[in-house]
């Protein structure tokens, strides 16, 4: 199933591995990391996109610095991702055009239609050299995306995904399969997909290799890598939390006590239950809790934990994940594993 991935991807090994593009956590160093490693990393460009030219030309240096083989001399080997609701095409086309990334991540547009535009403009400017991805979490959005964009990629992401997503969604065990049927139901069958929600280890992967997808895209997992650009504090309560389904929340209310607000109403983001979340379910006024975890910014790696109140966004997957580990390790982990997994399948 990966032959796809791996043709538009030389350089990426078997199965077939992303790095999600976290905001403020996917930077160079990460993103270029994860392509060494034989995966595909993707720079997080986020809604503002005025430091992309910068984190653009450190991944270059980075390339440059370590070169990484049957990478095609004309792209650079790391994917951006966008969140369209807020970021700037004309700024994303200059970058594009000048940089020529492998990927480019679209995720949460106020509407579908606004993808168009996207679509045709970065493939224009990047020659085509630059592959469109799409993320989406329901079957209809699947359908009408490669109905509008006809991306070379989907990115299905399930319920159990960590950080933001929608509000309301499936699992991915049965979203993906049931997205790829009526992919084939209506003509676009040859589109590659992407399994994301709740994958952190080789078993997710193999599942999700069975379930149809040609490659998976890991969030959670890579928050523990050692190239993360991520707080102490922070990757401790990744390594500590357990049982992600009930000690994980899907809210708005890290959104509001962060600032980070603006997302269409149908998204939300899930994280780590802490002290912030229990005095908003008790009632504590917005004011008084956006006041608190300001003064708690103030504190360091003290802010994070069950009892802190800084946001911690997390996927199901979380009680999976035991250490820290540098990103090419992880691959090489959970890659064994799945290949593995794989093998026993054919025999049985």
């Amino acid at each position: 199933m990966a032959a796809p991935l791996q043709q538009s991807y030389p350089w990426t090994t078997s199965p077939f591995i992303a790095c999600a593009p976290m905001r403020l956590i996917a930077l160079a160093p990460l993103a270029v990391a994860v392509s060494e490693a034989g995966g595909l990393g993707f720079l997080a460009a986020g809604s503002d996109l005025h430091d992309l030219d910068k984190d653009l030309q450190r991944v270059t240096n980075l390339v440059k610095d370590s070169p990484i083989s049957r990478v095609p001399s004309d792209v650079l080997p790391v994917g951006i991702g966008f969140i369209n609701w807020g970021a700037d095409l004309e700024v994303a086309l200059t970058a594009v055009k000048k940089y020529k990334p492998a990927a480019a991540w679209f995720f949460a547009p106020r509407k579908l239609q606004d993808l168009v535009p996207w679509t045709e403009r970065i493939r224009r400017v990047s020659e085509s050299k630059t592959k469109i991805w799409i993320q989406i979490g329901t079957v209809a959005d699947a359908v009408e995306v490669c109905k509008l964009c006809k991306p070379n990629v989907l990115v299905v992401q399930g319920a159990d995904a960590g950080g933001h997503g929608l509000e309301h969604g499936a699992g991915i065990i049965s979203l993906l399969p049931e997205v790829a049927d009526a992919l084939r139901a209506e003509g676009h069958g040859n589109t590659a997909l992407v399994a994301a929600g709740g994958v952190v280890e080789g078993r997710g992967i193999a599942a999700c290799l069975m379930l149809g997808a040609h490659g998976v895209a890991m969030g959670t997992r890579f928050l523990v890598s050692r190239e993360a650009q991520i707080a102490k504090g922070y990757q401790e309560e990744i390594v500590r939390a357990r049982d992600g389904g009930v000690s994980t929340v899907r809210s708005d209310v890290y959104d509001n006590l962060r600032g980070t607000t603006g997302w269409p109403s149908k998204y939300n983001g899930r994280g780590l239950i802490n002290r912030s979340y229990r005095d908003f379910e008790t009632g504590l006024p917005q004011e008084e809790n956006k006041r608190l975890y300001n003064e708690v910014l103030k504190t360091g790696e003290d802010g994070w934990g069950i009892e802190g109140r800084l946001t911690t966004y997390a996927g199901t997957g979380v009680g999976l994940v035991t250490e820290i580990k540098s990103a090419r390790d992880i691959i090489k982990e959970v890659t064994t594993s799945a290949r593995r997994l794989q093998e026993h399948a054919s025999r049985l």
